[in-house]
């Protein structure tokens, strides 16, 4: 059986907010720094978790990344497919906008899918926008003492940066743990 990611109402309330323009946009404020990060680790391949309407494949290629495997998955759009295993995997401005009660389960599908390295990041407060039931767009506002135990639960914390690009925030870039022995 497949573990829940999301619910199927929680799915339709994105596909409602994805038709604004203005939503899904803060992949294009990482896309050089992801850049860099694949030009630094050779990378082929980049899964984008919570890809929207691929707007850091647009972002990639503005900033001169062009030959990648790029592998889209959001629920909100289910021709993207499911998602797939990468060298990096992306996951931007996604995690607080999770159901809580099933946020393990994502930190545990991007640990199933991440074969090299991770780029995440997280917005720690409210989200500008509002879900059609009337909640903030960001249903996790917590601080990074909040998310790091979780996180470290599934990966090695490589890097820890905080930004204020989308207001307050950190990204880190993460590796899988290591098979116990």
């Amino acid at each position: 059986m497949e573990t829940q990611t999301i619910s199927e109402e929680y799915r339709k309330m994105q596909q409602e907010l994805h038709q604004n323009p203005h939503y899904g946009i803060a992949s294009l404020s990482f896309a050089p720094l992801v850049a860099d990060v694949i030009r630094q680790t050779g990378a082929r391949s980049v899964s984008d978790y919570g890809a929207g309407k691929k707007n850091l494949l647009k972002g990639l290629g503005e900033a001169g990344i062009g030959d990648i495997q790029y592998l889209p998955y959001d629920p909100a759009f289910p021709e993207y497919g499911a998602p797939q295993p990468a060298d990096l995997v992306c996951c931007i401005d996604v995690l607080e906008h999770i159901e809580p009660e099933l946020v393990d389960n994502v930190l545990a599908e991007l640990a199933r899918i991440t074969t090299a390295l991770g780029f995440f990041s997280i917005h720690m407060g409210p989200a500008g926008k509002v879900l059609p039931d009337g909640r903030n767009a960001h249903l996790i506002q917590k601080p990074s003492s909040w998310w790091l135990p979780r996180l470290t639960q599934h990966f090695e914390i490589l890097q820890l940066q905080t930004h204020n690009t989308m207001g307050h925030g950190i990204w880190v870039i993460v590796k899988p743990k290591e098979a116990a022995l």
